[in-house]
């Protein structure tokens, strides 16, 4: 497992352009097309290192004027999931932006649970022992899940300083 993507620091403005430009780039050659509201919603996940439910997703939207109903969110969240630029976080029911859209890989996700916010880490799922146990058994998976709920580093420097 590699380090994860979500929990340093570094500049939101600069984390969305590069984002929306990954993702212009992969729809332009892949002939998709990134709507003014799947790329708003796209926006909305880069924004946040915080999965985002449908509902929350679907409020922006209508207070854009981009949309009213829920098949609004949810048709642009599930362009963005199949298309690898955000990924539905199973234990939060919600999503998040993918930190490698283009390239195929198995997330797993770190959650906090004191503040909320998801990063996203590689697993190597060829070598764990799911995998083993999948192709003893002659099971091929097809997707796997990794969720893991803890403290965040903020969340634990803010538990470790000492009183005044």
């Amino acid at each position: 497992m590699t380090a994860a993507h979500g929990f340093e620091q570094h500049n939101h403005a600069t984390c969305i352009r590069d984002g929306l430009q990954v993702a212009e780039r992969i729809c332009a050659e892949r002939g998709l097309q990134l709507t003014p509201v799947r790329r708003r919603v796209l926006e909305y996940l880069l924004g946040e290192h915080r999965a985002l439910g449908a509902y929350e997703i679907l409020d922006r939207l209508r207070g854009e004027g981009l949309g009213k109903q829920p098949p609004v969110a949810y048709r642009a969240l599930d362009f963005l999931v199949s298309h690898g630029f955000a990924h539905r976080v199973e234990k939060l029911n919600a999503f998040i932006a993918c930190g490698l859209p283009g390239q195929r890989h198995d997330p797993a996700f770190l959650i906090c649970s004191s503040c909320g916010t998801v990063a996203e880490a590689l697993s190597n799922s060829q070598s764990d022992s799911l995998a083993q146990a999948a192709k003893a058994s002659g099971f091929a998976i097809k997707r796997t899940v990794i969720e893991a709920e803890g403290t965040c580093p903020s969340c634990t420097d803010a538990e470790e300083a000492p009183c005044d």
